[in-house]
């Protein structure tokens, strides 16, 4: 029947090249198995549908280990895989993916309608080691809270008592107080709050406070007292123009292990304050009332009742002060430190002082400092006289920045009982001489400071000797020497240092300053090259030595190359002569 087909296609004026292609297309398709119709029900989808997304097969893949673990040549490193955000509370929010919606006038036809697949079955977990379950269990509770919770009370502590050596308790522990519950019960020790200083975190110098702010400070200054000051010993206050009474007798209240006190640059330092203290402060041994303004009347009042238990008094010098130095020789019999200062402005001070009065009324005084005071020695008949000096002195310092006329019989008087001398500073003293010093019975003195640093249009003293008797004298316990501007010659000063080299201790001397001597680098180099501890050297304005010498040097290295230096000079004139 296809030939005939054929062949009346042929027949009704079709081209041969037509038939002949029909022809040869038949065998191939008559011989093909003919399909069978398919027996599922076409449905209904509109052309214009999207074709229907064909659906991944779920796959069971073993759940991922919380961390990595890499060999090492003795060890075994345990690498942590959690995610940055699994140890702290806050996540960041997952984006949400927004399903466009459906333009109006399309049929609904084409939303198909996902069929709910059940998860897969997942295989029994494999049994772990002891190890990696220790690694999970640390792992399941670092996420559960924050790192900080983890950490012990005590450790806490002690980082927040570095700090508060370094930097000091207020404003830092107040902050650190409102980090968290753990950081507030550690900031809340007691123990960090031993030492206390009060300045510009509350208070700026000069500022007019209004009613508000000088309550809340009453307020927060009650409540640390009573809840932080359990055991305070330390308390300042600095820069405070008002409310200081108040201060002060809140915090000798609550506080009744208070050992120091220390009032700087402060205004309004009233009677009452010195009353507080007679009245609840019975471990109070250390006051000092420096660069503040009190009342005289106040503090003498104080010492007369509770002079006893005071060990350190620190005062700066004024016009009506001058009956406290009278007070402290008849009610301060523990006293062990006693510093009198005056400001740097105030210009040429001078202090009457009757010194036996002072070591027969504190025999236990180790440290005496006068700064920038010149004292002026006050005889009295009927007063009374010791014997036995300073037993006890270990530092005395008259050092001052104008020409003090202390004498050395004026020395003699003060340092005759001392021989546990260690530190002297007679800065500004012209008229002392080297035999008055080494007369002193102090034989291990460690430092000694008489450098001249007044005004230099005032006339210099002539050239002098007898450093050699000083070195020769303390070479062996001599740690720091000061000798500035000094015009001692220069045979005096190389006998000085051949002393100094010739000590069979290499490693005591640590400071040296020849400023403004006649020092030569011959006599230099035999000192610095047998101190292998020597730490500072200032050889500035030394006339016998090149401008690029003429400097400070500080550490060892420093030295160690000025030394070098030198001895390239050495050599370098040495062999001048024979050039020429």
């Amino acid at each position: 029947m296809d030939s005939e087909v054929v062949a009346q296609g042929s027949s009704e004026g079709t081209s041969d090249a037509t038939s002949c292609a029909l022809v040869l297309s038949l065998p191939a398709v008559c011989g093909s198995t003919a399909k069978k119709p398919s027996l599922k029900r076409k449905s209904n989808v509109p052309a214009h549908a999207k074709p229907k997304k064909k659906k991944r097969a779920q796959v069971n893949r073993p759940a991922k280990l919380g961390y990595t673990v890499q060999e090492g040549e003795d060890m075994l490193l345990v690498i942590s895989n959690a995610n940055q955000y699994d140890n702290l509370a806050w996540r960041p929010k997952k984006k949400i993916s927004r399903k466009k919606k459906p333009a109006k006038g399309k049929s609904k036809a084409g939303q198909i309608k996902r069929r709910k697949t059940l998860p897969a079955k997942t295989k029994p977990p494999e049994s772990k080691t002891v190890e990696q379950k220790v690694l999970v269990h640390h792992r399941d509770i670092g996420t559960e809270r924050r790192w900080g919770d983890g950490l012990p009370e005590e450790v806490l502590i002690k980082i927040f008592q570095m700090v508060v050596i370094h930097d000091g308790a207020v404003p830092f522990l107040c902050r650190m107080a409102r980090v968290c519950h753990l950081w507030n019960t550690a900031a809340s020790s007691p123990v960090l709050w031993r030492r206390v200083t009060v300045g510009h975190c509350w208070i700026d110098p000069g500022k007019t406070q209004l009613p508000k702010t000088v309550l809340k400070i009453k307020d927060t200054l009650n409540w640390l007292a009573q809840n932080r000051f359990s055991q305070l010993r330390d308390f300042s206050l600095c820069h405070w123009k008002k409310n200081v009474d108040y201060a002060v007798e809140v915090v000798s209240q609550f506080c009744p292990n208070l050992h120091s006190l220390k009032l700087s640059y402060c205004n309004g330092v009233t009677e009452k304050t010195f009353q507080s203290l007679s009245a609840h402060s019975r471990s109070l041994d250390s006051i000092n009332v420096q660069y503040s303004e009190f009342q005289v009347e106040g503090l003498v009042i104080f010492l007369e009742t509770h002079g006893s238990q005071i060990r350190q008094l620190l005062y700066t010098h004024g016009s009506k002060n001058e009956r406290i130095l009278a007070i402290i020789s008849r009610s301060c019999p523990d006293l062990e430190l006693l510093e009198i200062n005056t400001k740097l402005d105030s210009g040429y001070c001078q202090l009457p002082i009757y010194i036996q009065g002072l070591q027969s009324g504190c025999p236990k005084l180790k440290t005496f400092r006068m700064l920038n005071v010149i004292p002026m020695p006050k005889v009295m008949r009927c007063g009374p006289n010791s014997t036995s000096g300073f037993p006890l002195l270990e530092e005395l310092c008259m050092a001052t920045t104008s020409i003090s006329r202390m004498t050395d019989k004026d020395l003699w008087d003060i340092l005759f009982g001392s021989p546990k001398l260690r530190v002297l500073d007679v800065r500004g003293c012209t008229r002392i001489t080297p035999a008055g010093l080494a007369e002193l019975p102090c034989v291990e003195l460690e430092c000694l400071f008489w450098g001249l640093y007044f005004n230099s249009k005032l006339a210099l003293p002539s050239p002098k000797k007898g450093i050699h008797m000083l070195m020769e004298k303390w070479s062996g316990t001599l740690k720091e020497l000061d000798i500035t501007n000094h015009l001692f010659t220069e045979e005096d000063l190389e006998m000085a240092m051949r002393h100094l080299a010739q000590t069979e201790k290499t490693d005591s001397l640590r400071s040296l300053s020849l400023c403004g001597t006649t020092i030569t680098p011959h006599a230099l180099g035999l000192v610095i090259c047998q101190s292998t501890a020597l730490n500072y050297l200032n050889l500035s304005s030394c006339r016998h030595f090149p401008r690029g010498l003429k400097r400070v040097y500080r550490g060892q290295e420093d030295i160690h190359q000025l030394i070098h230096l030198l001895k390239m000079e050495a050599v370098s004139h040495s062999l001048k002569p024979e050039n020429q």
